[in-house]
């Protein structure tokens, strides 16, 4: 078995090394890696990140947002998780048999005294609650499973985070399903640091492996790797661009009046967005709808609402608040 303990906290890093390993790795031995992230939401590659983030709280905070190879619900990130990923050969393990590679986590918490069981689909549950989920890809006879562990996570920011602003959505993506969450350390009788239980799962997943190699990336594979982070996982046509076509209709009242927005997206772009409401106005807004379409759903909107000046359109509401009903 092949091990590595990513010394980086940047999703986009992590990701990428991911992938590195899946498809550049030594394929006839097993990988485990171990990594963090900080403040981050990964959302499953099926999914509509849009659907899947409280935009306006990511931005407040400067939540990165990242979309993984496998499937599943948005996970938030952050420094109390510990994530794991283990790729292995598919003949030896039946594909989304997660309870198989969710063993080792199991007989990590064990020795500190904590009972976790695995429950429906990919979940680890403490006296009813998540404590921990999976996902999982295959791809030409390799399995890639990984999941987070949340040992002392900040539970208020991940209700925050992935806490949706109503809207109704029409898309195609796989929404999440929220569960009831806790924490290790807070079913624990006494806390476990992520270093303790780091050292357990390693042991727990290194039992039964013949030979257990610790890697040390070349200046070549860190080079490949940084590449990867760069050209894929960090940029917006990855993270939201890779998002299902998908319909939306948001709604806000500002002293102005009421404002319904109806966007069609296509690729993280605006298609069309009509706007309707109670509000007051002189400007056409079909030349405003229409200088909106072909924009990423992200921060050129507020540039280009800025640049026009919407006053003319909506009486007494400003761009940044149209921006935010569109954005956020």
């Amino acid at each position: 078995m092949i091990f590595y303990n990513s010394p980086s906290t940047d999703p986009y890093w992590n990701l990428a090394l991911e992938e590195y390993a899946f498809e550049r790795f030594d394929s006839s031995q097993p990988v485990f890696l171990l990594w963090q992230n900080d403040n981050t939401i990964v959302v499953g590659v099926h999914q509509n990140t849009a659907q899947e983030i409280n935009a306006a709280y990511v931005k407040e905070h400067g939540v990165r947002v990242v979309r993984r190879l496998t499937g599943g619900g948005a996970v938030y990130h952050d420094l109390g998780n510990l994530n794991y990923t283990i790729i292995a050969d598919k003949d030896e393990h039946e594909a989304f048999c997660f309870n198989v590679f969710v063993s080792p986590l199991i007989r990590a918490l064990r020795t500190f005294g904590v009972n976790a069981s695995f429950s429906g689909r990919n979940d680890l549950l403490i006296d009813g609650k998540k404590i921990s989920g999976s996902a999982q890809m295959v791809r030409r006879g390799r399995i890639l499973h990984h999941g987070c562990i949340m040992l002392d996570s900040d539970l208020e920011a991940v209700s925050e985070a992935l806490c949706v602003r109503e809207a109704k959505y029409d898309s195609r993506g796989i929404p999440s399903v929220r569960s009831r969450v806790t924490t290790v350390n807070r079913e624990a009788s006494a806390p476990i640091s992520i270093n303790d239980f780091r050292a357990e799962l390693t042991a727990a997943v290194r039992e039964g492996e013949p030979t257990f190699e610790e890697y040390t990336p070349t200046l070549e594979a860190l080079a490949e790797i940084e590449k990867l982070r760069n050209d894929k996982y960090a940029t917006w046509e990855w993270n939201y661009g890779e998002s299902p076509d998908y319909n939306v209709e948001k709604e806000r009242r500002f002293a102005g009046g009421l404002v319904t927005a109806q966007m069609s997206v296509s690729g993280g772009r605006i298609q069309t967005v009509r706007f309707f409401g109670d509000f007051f106005g002189e400007g056409d807004l079909r030349e405003l709808e229409a200088s909106l379409e072909g924009l990423p759903v992200g921060g050129e909107i507020g540039e280009r609402l800025s640049e026009i000046g919407v006053e003319q359109y909506f009486h007494g509401i400003s761009a940044k608040e149209i921006a935010s009903l569109l954005t956020d």
